[in-house]
């Protein structure tokens, strides 16, 4: 029987399918769908008109200032969802790929799959479309454990956390509009600083609750301070695991609360009294010997360890160059 592979852009076109991995749900896909600067698709593969995977994409837009240009380029995260255990996994994902890759190629300058769980899977269908690979970092905090997350953070983690508490501050969940309002507003700000990190339109955090709350697979964390929020982090749910998204505080103005600390160890004791078995930070960085993020956050107890993200450039004569030097 032929496979047949449908691209959908528009979420009310999608139908309904089995399968739980939030980077690859309808409801990731109205999120993106909700948010300036994101232009979403999703590959359906079926065969008889039963579905047997599904793949997420999205085009955004991104900004650099220097030097200045608009650049659009397309995100994946993971490498798909498959709903039927007996089929080659690897051979339905070529297909996908090939033709992801012919639909997104002349709308975006960069394809990047990134947060793979498993860093060899696909590794000939990327390389036979010419995608090259970079080797990557990751972290994770196992909380499956009979002992409490704290148990495995730093002492000085844990003395930020005790003066952050006891010089005012209160961590909670975001429940209004207003709340997720003020929460962006200021992680914007705090973004604003990193030129090297992307921030999406306050339109994705105002959709979150709409699209992700409501079927437990999104929360944003708050950090208060005399009624004033100086930090927060937002979390995805997927399965069994917890993966931090965003998450930042007015560290500089606000230092003896520590609002950056209590936002990520707020998420870390959640996703642990919820019963997921892990929570990881999704972009740790190049494994460079110092990483200044990924010190704060090894900090919590987490575990390192090595994968990989697979890009390709729309220019074939850099996509060539890169291919030679990361081959």
């Amino acid at each position: 029987m032929a496979l047949k592979l449908t691209t959908y852009l528009r979420s009310k076109n999608i139908p309904d399918l089995p399968g739980s991995h939030v980077f690859h749900s309808k409801e990731l896909f109205q999120l993106y769908e909700a948010t300036p600067g994101y232009t979403p698709l999703m590959i359906v593969a079926s065969e008889a008109g039963r579905p047997m995977a599904r793949l997420l994409a999205a085009i955004r837009k991104s900004t650099r200032w220097f030097p200045p240009a608009l650049i659009r380029r397309c995100e994946i995260y993971d490498t798909g969802e498959y709903f039927d255990p007996h089929i080659d996994k690897e051979e339905l994902f070529g297909e996908m790929l090939e033709h992801l890759t012919r639909e997104v190629k002349e709308h975006s300058f960069l394809i990047e799959f990134r947060n793979l769980q498993n860093a060899k899977f696909g590794y000939r269908f990327f390389r036979k479309n010419h995608y090259f690979a970079v080797n990557w970092l990751r972290v994770r905090n196992s909380l499956h454990h009979d002992l409490p997350p704290e148990e495995r953070f730093s002492e000085s983690r844990l003395r930020q956390i005790k003066k952050g508490l006891k010089n005012g501050a209160e961590v909670g969940i975001a429940e209004s509009l207003e709340e997720i309002k003020e929460f962006s507003q200021m992680l914007r700000y705090v973004y604003s600083a990193r030129i090297r990190k992307h921030f999406p339109s306050i339109e994705f955090f105002r959709h979150i609750p709409s699209w992700l709350t409501h079927d437990k697979l999104g929360k944003i964390f708050i950090v208060r301070y005399k009624g004033r929020i100086i930090g927060g982090s937002a979390c995805i749910f997927s399965g069994e695991n917890a993966y931090l998204w965003f998450s930042g505080g007015m560290r500089k103005t606000f230092a003896l609360q520590y609002p950056g600390v209590l936002a990520v160890w707020k998420a870390i004791s959640y996703a642990c009294e919820h019963n997921y078995r892990h929570l990881e930070f999704m972009n740790v960085g190049l494994p460079f010997r110092k990483n200044p993020y990924r010190e704060f956050v090894l900090r919590f107890g987490g575990k390192q360890s090595s994968t990989r993200r697979w890009f390709r450039f729309r220019w074939n004569w850099l996509n060539k160059l890169c291919i030679r030097m990361y081959a």
